[in-house]
Order: structure tokens, then C-alpha cells, then sequence
């Protein structure tokens, strides 16, 4: 069910596998990427099952926080359930597929993944399946994932997603709306921006494409939009670096446009705080890299699945003024 866009408060999900997440993050992921060296994070002790290797693959952009989140609860998992981390990322579907095909060639116990391009993912998670190897989604293939045969799925449905940020634009007066999507072909970013124009009422909506691995074009693109177009009165980002670069467009040009975003990190929670961004959805992608390596552990262990056949959303839930302090603590030690 969509959550009411007037909704204050976040929105609870109740997770099978979830365990008790308590004490500081005493792990790392041994492969792929730099490690967690911020001596935050949680962990919920070790367990004694036998040693196991599971390999995360994700189109992520290096260096952007959301995917550091995701890491971050998979590295906590992994270090709970006794598991060997393994995560690399591509941004580009050819390179992931071939990083996932690594995996399968080093025989890896589990795969978790993201689905942004399914089609081109398709025969790699066929490679893993043929070998026998579990694979789960994540973040992006909400509508994909069960035809592609992947086990489970953690992430949230980003049509709804995209409609409850368009009844909310309605509900606020929106009239012109420019939806940037940062990463073209992105079905997940699509997605969002095709449901928010479902559903956005007395105004419409626009797109702009640019480049997510080219900051300062980012920035001069949607500088150039604002100064051309003084009537858009609402900027939504689909990513909060996107977001805060957005912000800075604005005051470039001195629009009076209204920056809301989709997805948070610490600098886009106190950009909520200070009031240069109204509000984000978030879909807590610290949740999705837990879940997702919890959830072959388990089924590696006791061959428990989560979600019955169905995605286990972790999303999506407004954050804005009202609520942004409940989380605000968890955003600064890098979990949210």
C-alpha cells in the first residue's frame, strides 16, 4: 500500500530474518573496495556456522554515499553470520556482469545483486543459477527479479515510490517539476520518475538526464535548466549527492524552485535539517545490503527464504522537518 504523503512519521518493517543489531561493526569486507575504517556500524556477535563466501555485485558509482550504505550493512551482516564479504561494483551493466561472472567462476557460496539493467544481467544470473549458486536482488529490478528467477528481493517498489512523491508535489502545489535522472537506462530511476508523473495533479513534470560520474556537469546542467525555465518550482533528485548539487544550482541562479530528493545520507539529512531540502523517500539502503546477505546465510544454513514469493520492501518513507532528528544520530555514525 502506498504510504499517505502527508505521513510524519517512518514507515516500520517487519523482517523475518532481522536480527538484534547492537554493538560496534569489529569487520570488514576482505575484497573489492576500500574497507570500513569509520569504527562505525553494528554487529550482533559471530556466528558458528561454517565459514561461507558470498559476493555482492552492485551498479553503484564509486565513492557515492548510498552505495556506501548499502556496503555497510552487508559488511555488518557478514560479520555476524561468519561470511567472507566480497563486493564490487560497476555503474556500467557489461562490467557488472562480468564481475558477477567472476564470482560464479570462483564458485562463491551466494550472489547478491542489483538489477538496473535486467536484461543485460540476465545471463549472468543464469551463469550462477547453472552453477548452483543462490542469487538475491537488491535496490534495483523490483519488477524483474521474479522473471529472471532470482531467490529473494530487498528494496522497495519504485513506481509507488515515484507516485507518493507525485501525490505529495499535488498535495504541496507543485506546478512545474523538473525529475533529474542521473543514470540513463536506470529502470529503477525511470521508474520513480514515471510514477511521480502518474500521479501528480494541476502541474507537470519534466525530465533531465545527466551524467551521475560528471559532478560539475551535473551541476552546470541543471543550473542552465533553472536559468531557462524561472516557472519550475520543484527540483526532484533521485539521489541525495544529485540533491545537494541541485541546491547549489538554485542558489546560483536564485530560484526559488523547492529541492526534494529521493534516497539520504548524513550531509543530505542536515540539508533536511537547515531547510535547503524539503524532504527525501528513503528507502534505507543500510537495510537492503543487510538483508540481502542475512538472507543467504540463512538460506545457506537452513534454507529459510524471506518474503514468500514476494519482495521485502524496506521502503519507501518521507523524511522532512518533522522527523529527520529521529534519525539524524544514525545518519552521523553512517548507518542511515
Amino acid at each position: 500500500m502506498t504510504p499517505h504523503p502527508r505521513s510524519r512519521r517512518l514507515t516500520p518493517l517487519c523482517v523475518a530474518a532481522a536480527a538484534a543489531l547492537t554493538i560496534l561493526l569489529a569487520s570488514c569486507s576482505s575484497t573489492g573496495g576500500k574497507p570500513d575504517d569509520s569504527n562505525n556500524g553494528m554487529s550482533a556477535g559471530s556466528a558458528d556456522t561454517p565459514r561461507a563466501t558470498i559476493a555482492m555485485v552492485t551498479h553503484g558509482a564509486p565513492g557515492n554515499a548510498f552505495w556506501d550504505l548499502v556496503r555497510k550493512g552487508a559488511e555488518t551482516a557478514a560479520a555476524k553470520d561468519n561470511i567472507e564479504l566480497r563486493y564490487s561494483s560497476e555503474p556500467q551493466a557489461p562490467d557488472q556482469v562480468n564481475l558477477v561472472q567472476s564470482a560464479v567462476d570462483s564458485k562463491v557460496d551466494g550472489i547478491a545483486l542489483t538489477l538496473a539493467k535486467p536484461e543485460a544481467m540476465a545471463p549472468a544470473v543464469k551463469a550462477a543459477q547453472d552453477a548452483g549458486i543462490p542469487v538475491t536482488g537488491l535496490n534495483a529490478g523490483y519488477d524483474a527479479w521474479k522473471d529472471l528467477g532470482v531467490q529473494q528481493y530487498f528494496g522497495q517498489d519504485e513506481t509507488i515510490a515515484g507516485r507518493s512523491a507525485g501525490e505529495r508535489l499535488t498535495k504541496e502545489g507543485a506546478r512545474k517539476v523538473l525529475c533529474v535522472i542521473h543514470e540513463q537506462g536506470n529502470i529503477s530511476l525511470e521508474s520513480r520518475c514515471a510514477g511521480l508523473a502518474q500521479t501528480l495533479q494541476g502541474g507537470t513534470s519534466e525530465i533531465l538526464n545527466v551524467n551521475s560520474q560528471d559532478m560539475p556537469s551535473i551541476e552546470a546542467a541543471m543550473t542552465a535548466k533553472l536559468q531557462q525555465d524561472s516557472s519550475i518550482d520543484h527540483v526532484v533528485a533521485l539521489d541525495a549527492a544529485i540533491a545537494l548539487t541541485a541546491v547549489q544550482s538554485k542558489n546560483t541562479v536564485g530560484s526559488v524552485a523547492t529541492v526534494v530528493t529521493f534516497d539520504t545520507n548524513s550531509e543530505l539529512v542536515n540539508a533536511i535539517k537547515d531547510g535547503d531540502v524539503a524532504w527525501a523517500i528513503d528507502q534505507q539502503p543500510f537495510l537492503q545490503g543487510y538483508l540481502a546477505v542475512d538472507s543467504l546465510w540463512l538460506y545457506l544454513n537452513n534454507r529459510n527464504t524471506i518474503g514468500g514469493g514476494e519482495a521485502v520492501l524496506t521502503g519507501p518513507a518521507f523524511v522532512d522537518q518533522s522527523n529527520v532528528d529521529a534519525i539524524a544520530e544514525y545518519a552521523a555514525n553512517g548507518t542511515r
